[in-house]
């Protein structure tokens, strides 16, 4: 489609579109990490528990060995020694088997982590397209796995080399020792050149996991008509609209906030109600709410009007049917002017008095039924 249109992908995937790929089982990996951290893994389970497992291997060869005439004519008892030698051989194993099986499970984790997809597993009838596959095998990407793989063979075929070289007399040596003494130090001989080997292929997953996740999101970058469809599909979902709406809610609450030390003064409930005025002398317009709301955000306009002295009125009335009957940023409702200019009133003669440090008269609080409140407007508490 973006060719097509003609447009390049030059966007990054978006979660929605990575979510996707990866329930899709479309998830970046490198086949390189996994099989260093499983050879290293099994390289230090070989030396950790090689010693016992020579140990046990010696004894069950000796013991079965070892056997009398009688006892190789007795299917009964041929049968209990190989059982107890699988057994036997088995515990031997065990400890070396848990970890390589281990390391193969976590391996995927450090790249792309653990993802179950049925969809990966359903047949494809592309992949059965010949010049499909023919196509695949001369793309781009096939020759980087094939300079990759050459690369790998030299590399590990360099660092085999010079660990045989390196272990040469010991090797030689093992002729000369008791032979559960050879056995027991050839194994840990083995462990050590696998260790030392696998270790060549840390390079090459230095170079392969960057490359493999730059190839993933290469993969699924989306072109800008892309990004803007996405867009429009996921906000039309209902869950989607609904964090939309819940997001916009917050942010105009914390604007709100922030406009409550601007007021003139907070009516209040005094407890379930505060609604914040602010009136400017020299313009022409009314009062103006710049915050109202309930429970706990009154608690929080009426704290945050006591940390910058805002004067906080208590006029239950006033306060339900302002909150009623108001909108934040907006004039308070025309026949409400007589009873907020009251209350502004009281406000400024307040301040006056205040700055002039006692020396005025004090100004006198208006009684709760001073407040003239049209019925239509009043509020049961």
């Amino acid at each position: 489609m973006a060719e097509e249109s003609g447009q390049e992908k030059t966007e990054d995937p978006t979660p929605k579109r990575l979510q996707d790929a990866r329930e899709k089982g479309d998830i970046p990996r490198s086949k390189e990490l996994n099989a260093t951290v499983l050879l290293l893994v099994a390289a230090g389970a070989l030396l950790m528990f090689g010693s016992q497992i020579a140990t046990t291997a010696m004894a069950l060869v000796a013991d079965n060995l070892a056997l009398r005439r009688d006892e190789l004519f007795d299917s009964r008892l041929m049968i209990s020694h190989f059982t107890n030698a699988l057994i036997d051989g088995f515990l031997a194993m065990a400890g070396f088997f848990a970890v390589v099986l281990l390391a193969a499970l976590l391996g995927p984790i450090g790249l792309g982590g653990w993802n179950f997809s049925t969809q990966a597993i359903q047949p494809k009838l592309n992949r059965m397209d010949p010049l499909a596959g023919i196509k695949r095998m001369f793309s781009l990407k096939s020759l980087i796995e094939l300079i990759k793989a050459f690369a790998k063979f030299l590399l590990v075929a360099a660092f085999a080399i010079g660990v045989l070289l390196y272990l040469q007399p010991d090797l030689f040596s093992l002729g000369n020792k008791d032979v559960n003494r050879a056995v027991a130090e050839s194994l840990h001989l083995v462990g050590i050149a696998f260790l030392i080997i696998s270790t060549s292929l840390i390079l090459i997953s230095l170079i392969d996991v960057p490359f493999q996740i730059y190839d993933y999101t290469q993969k699924l970058k989306m072109t800008l008509q892309e990004v803007k469809d996405e867009m429009k599909n996921t906000e039309g979902k209902p869950e989607v609209k609904g964090r939309i709406r819940q997001l916009q809610r917050e942010i105009a609450q914390r604007q709100m906030m922030q406009e409550v030390p601007t007021a003139d003064v907070v009516i209040t409930n005094p407890t379930h109600y505060a609604v914040a005025i602010k009136y400017v002398a020299d313009g022409d317009g009314a009062p103006i709410v710049v915050a109202k709301g309930a429970d706990f955000v009154a608690l929080k306009i009426r704290e945050i009007a006591q940390e910058h002295n805002v004067v906080i009125l208590s006029a239950p009335a006033l306060a339900r049917a302002l909150y009623h009957n108001s909108e934040i940023d907006q004039e308070i409702p025309a026949a409400l002017y007589k009873a907020v200019a009251q209350v502004l009133a009281y406000v400024f003669q307040l301040r006056r008095y205040q700055e002039a440090q006692g020396q005025a008269d004090k100004p006198r609080l208006p009684n709760e039924r001073e407040y003239e409140i049209p019925d239509d407007y009043r509020v049961d508490p």
